[in-house]
């Protein structure tokens, strides 16, 4: 090879490349208790793989912030955070990059310390492999048992059980043998059955990359070499078609095209695909993409498809395989990562992102929680940060899912706070939760509209809300904050403003409202002691007027507080939600 290169450098570069492109790449992440040496582990593999930059180590060796015993404190090259490198801890996901002759890596470093679970579980979540440190002077700690967990909620099947410290416990046989028998028990206990353990010492190098000469009793891989030859998961490609559309192109009359990303399968010219939510099937005409057309395109590639029948889709749509159709519902089991401050709250209105569509979404029942020491259920009214959940939802519009055990991308989805745009959840769909399990061909063979009328409890399931009325007379600026804040709160709110409205025009507004589960701000003119009692007949305990309101016009801070009290007394914020059993 150093022949080719000097005789033709312009065509070995090139080869170089392709080789590059061609080798494997396996992503894992580290998971454990705090200090069981993650970052000191992946700071020794990238140093003994000579994957660190001269100057990156020749900065470590200066830093006043050592902690180790040696010249070289390991953790220091991925602690990136100046907090980290000061407490001594993990905070952030630190993601590191090296390769080797057979095999090239992502690394997510992740915490360890339970108040950033989150954090491990973001880490987590793209990994074919984990990497569980043990250390061996403590054993397996409850942080331990939930980084396990979550890796089997995550759907890696792939374990690497590291028992560090080896050099703590004068590496004895019987302290490795001991924690290898207790580890298996609980991958056991998590359906985790591929499992390599080995022991290490981070910090002095023993089984990281170099084989221990202080432990000849071990004749397993060092933890490089198994990195290196553990067999890869299964490629996205080898699953069914999924094809979420991004958007539409149509630069001209001649062209129209959908574009996005593939999110699992294979997919060729002339493949019969089916439309969702329409149910319409076509054949793919042509792959396009920047470099032209593609004679096949595969998971993760983004591209363009034309079809051969003029199909209506938008994006959110998905375009898939005819033969294994995605389940199709509003309603679905799925395990929760409560990542927020502020706890999930039963009938509030989120927003859900799954693949790239995005409507709301509210959670209707918590199965259990699950207690991470001892990995028991436990009934609970909501879920915490960092707790882990069943949880039933249903959305506003059908989502097409998979469960997660088989696509990783249409069984995942991320919770979104609608007022603060924060991701406050991730979600792993495990089932459909409809009564009637509405997937495949069924749905899509027949458009039969249901003669069943819709019931005001089916519209209170949906808003999480009963409907009502509050006069604003004479304050329309006001209304218009108003009906923001309690938009934004969830709820499904109109703001009339007509001054021509008649008392019976506007009677019978309401009343269509009312039908309809809507809350109605009135901020019109002054209306008559009877329309009002008309109106207050129609909404009993559910008719507010605010005549006190005035008070309010110009202090937000005030009006906010005041309509959020308003609204806990609607049943939408709040334990106990009051009226929830109660729908006229």
């Amino acid at each position: 090879m150093i022949s080719s290169v000097k005789n033709n450098p312009h065509d070995a570069f090139p080869a170089f490349l392709e080789q590059d492109l061609n080798t494997e790449l396996l992503r894992f992440t580290t998971a454990g208790s705090v200090d069981d040496g993650k970052s000191t582990l992946i700071g020794r593999l990238l140093h003994d793989s000579k994957a660190v930059y001269e100057d990156q180590l020749a900065s470590v060796k200066k830093s006043r912030i050592n902690r180790s015993t040696g010249p070289i404190d390991f953790s220091l090259l991925t602690d990136g955070l100046r907090a980290e490198r000061e407490q001594g801890i993990t905070i952030d996901v630190a993601y590191r990059y090296f390769a080797t002759s057979r095999r090239k890596f992502i690394i997510a470093d992740t915490p360890g310390h339970e108040q950033y679970t989150r954090n491990m579980a973001t880490g987590a979540s793209t990994a074919d492999l984990a990497v569980i440190l043990i250390d061996g002077a403590k054993g397996l700690l409850a942080q331990t048992r939930r980084h396990a967990f979550i890796a089997s909620l995550l759907g890696i099947t792939k374990v690497l059980a590291a028992v560090n410290k080896m050099d703590l416990v004068e590496y004895r046989e019987d302290v490795f043998l001991r924690l290898q028998d207790d580890f298996l028990a609980l991958a056991a206990q998590l359906g985790i059955v591929d499992v390599q353990c080995v022991p290490i010492s981070a910090l002095e190098g023993d089984n990281v990359v170099d084989r221990s000469k202080r432990m000849p009793w071990y004749q397993g891989p060092t933890l490089l070499e198994h990195l290196e030859t553990v067999p890869l998961p299964e490629n996205d490609s080898l699953q069914s078609f999924r094809f979420p559309v991004q958007t539409v192109i149509r630069p001209d009359a001649t062209f129209r095209g959908f574009a996005g990303r593939i999110a699992s399968g294979v997919i060729h010219p002339g493949d019969p695909v089916v439309a969702l939510p329409s149910g319409r099937k076509a054949h793919v005409r042509s792959i396009v993409t920047y470099d032209g057309e593609l004679p096949q395109a595969s998971s993760p590639m983004s591209v363009t498809l034309q079809l051969d029948e003029e199909i209506d889709l938008s994006r959110g749509d998905m375009l898939v395989s005819p033969d294994h159709l995605p389940t199709v519902s509003r309603k679905f089991h799925a395990s929760v990562v409560w990542l927020h401050g502020a706890p999930l709250e039963l009938g509030r209105a989120y927003l859900v992102k799954h693949t790239v569509r995005q409507t709301k979404i509210r959670a209707l029942h918590i199965r259990h929680r699950v207690n991470i020491n001892t990995l028991a259920s436990e009934p609970v009214t909501r879920l915490d940060m960092n707790e882990i959940g069943s949880v039933d939802f249903e959305t506003h519009v059908p989502l097409f899912f998979d469960p997660y055990a088989s696509n990783r991308t249409t069984g995942s989805f991320i919770l979104i706070d609608p007022a603060t745009n924060a991701t406050v959840g991730a979600g792993m769909i495990q089932e459909d939760a409809s009564p009637t399990a509405i997937a495949g061909e069924k749905e899509f063979s027949s458009h039969a509209v249901a003669e069943t009328p819709v019931a005001a409890e089916e519209r209170y399931a949906r808003h999480g809300h009963l409907p009502a009325v509050l006069l604003l007379e004479g304050h329309p600026a006001l209304a218009v904050r108003l009906e923001r804040l309690l938009f934004d709160r969830g709820f499904e709110v109109l703001h009339v403003n007509r001054p021509e409205f008649s008392g019976d025009t506007l009677t019978e507004t309401v009343r269509v409202a009312r039908s309809a589960g809507l809350i109605v701000l009135y901020s019109g003119d002054a209306l008559s002691g009877e329309t009002k009692r008309r109106i207050a007949a129609e909404f009993a305990d559910r008719f507010f007027d605010l005549a006190g309101a005035k008070d309010l016009h110009g202090n937000e801070e005030l009006a906010t507080r005041y309509v959020l009290a308003l609204a806990q007394s609607l049943g939408l914020i709040g334990e106990p939600r009051k009226n929830r059993e109660k729908v006229n």
